[in-house]
C-alpha cells in the first residue's frame, strides 16, 4: 500500500515525470484509468494539467514551435484516452451477459443494469462526455455502456467528443498558466478547483434531480381521497 502511495505522489511531481518517461508515461497512465478496471484511482485532471506545463517548459518534438508541440501531445494523449474507453467498452460488452444473468444479492440487483440501459438509451452520449471530467466515473462509465449494449457507433462519436474536451482543456490550461510562480506554489488547489468547477454542476443536478423524481414517485403512489 505504501508504494501505491508513493507512486501517486511521484505521478504529480514534474521532475519525476520527466526523468520516468516524461509525456509517455502520461498516455500509459490515462489509458489505465479510462480503459482499466483498477485505474480509478489514477489522477487524470492532475497529470493532464502538469503535462501542460511540461510542454510549455519543454516544447518538444517542435522546440521552436511550442503551440505545434502542444498540439502534437494533445492529440497523442487524446488518441490513448479513445483506446482507453474503447477496451472499457469491449470488456463491459463481453462481461455484461454474465453479469445480466448473475443471481442477484443484496449488493447486486439486476434491475440496476435494466436502468442503466434506460439512461445510456436516453442520455447516454452526454453520460460519455460529462463523465471524462468526473473521476472514478471516466473509469466506469464505459464500461457500463458496453454492459448495457450501448450502441457502438453513438459510443464512438462521444467518445472521441469527450476525450478531446477533457484532453485539450485541461493540457492547454496548463500550457499556458504553468509558466506562472504562483501557479507552480499551488498546483494541488488549482486542480482541486479545476475539478470542483467541472463536477460540482452535474453532482447538484444529479441530488436535485433525483429528489425531484423521488417526490414525485411519491406524489403518484399517495392514495387520491375520497
Amino acid at each position: 500500500m505504501d508504494s501505491v502511495l508513493e507512486f501517486l505522489k511521484h505521478l504529480t511531481e514534474a521532475d519525476w515525470l520527466m526523468s520516468h518517461g516524461g509525456l509517455y508515461i502520461v498516455l500509459l497512465i490515462v489509458f489505465a484509468e479510462t480503459g482499466l478496471f483498477l485505474g480509478f484511482f489514477l489522477p487524470g485532471d492532475y497529470l493532464l494539467f502538469i503535462s501542460g506545463m511540461l510542454i510549455a517548459q519543454s516544447p518538444e518534438p517542435f522546440n521552436n514551435i511550442p503551440e505545434l508541440s502542444l498540439a502534437y501531445w494533445c492529440a497523442l494523449i487524446s488518441l490513448s484516452a479513445v483506446l482507453g474507453n474503447f477496451v472499457g467498452y469491449w470488456f463491459g460488452r463481453k462481461s455484461g451477459p454474465y453479469l445480466f444473468e448473475r443471481r442477484e444479492t443484496w449488493l447486486f440487483k439486476r434491475k440496476h443494469l435494466i436502468q442503466a440501459k434506460e439512461f445510456y438509451e436516453k442520455r447516454g452520449g452526454g453520460a460519455i462526455i460529462v463523465g471524462r471530467f468526473l473521476p472514478i466515473v471516466r473509469t466506469f462509465a464505459p464500461i457500463v455502456a458496453g454492459v448495457v449494449k450501448m450502441d457502438f457507433r453513438k459510443f464512438a462519436l462521444y467518445n472521441i467528443v469527450g476525450a478531446l474536451l477533457w484532453v485539450v482543456s485541461l493540457v492547454t490550461l496548463g500550457f499556458w498558466l504553468g509558466n506562472y510562480t504562483w501557479v507552480k506554489e499551488n498546483l494541488e488547489y488549482i486542480v482541486i478547483g479545476l475539478v470542483i468547477i467541472t463536477t460540482g454542476p452535474v453532482l447538484i443536478k444529479m441530488i436535485f434531480g433525483r429528489k425531484k423524481a423521488v417526490a414525485e414517485e411519491t406524489g403518484q403512489r399517495e392514495p387520491t381521497s375520497l
